[in-house]
């Protein structure tokens, strides 16, 4: 990797959507629908990682 380059987990774009506010039933964020530890991890996380959270998210999103 040269230098300045992102590391691979970095490339990873967060899934904030800037609403930042927690739902108290669900513990989810009402817009990006992780939880706090997840949010809190986030930039430690690796690539892997941050997949797994991606994945599971559409399944936490509110039907129509």
């Amino acid at each position: 990797m040269s230098a300045g380059a992102a590391s691979p987990s970095e490339d990873i774009a967060s899934p904030c959507t800037n609403v930042c506010k927690m739902n108290p039933k669900t513990g989810l964020c009402e817009g990006c629908y992780r939880t706090l530890d997840e949010i809190a991890a986030w930039s430690g996380m690796s690539a892997e990682e941050k997949r797994a959270v991606l994945d599971r998210l559409p399944a936490r999103r509110p039907r129509p």
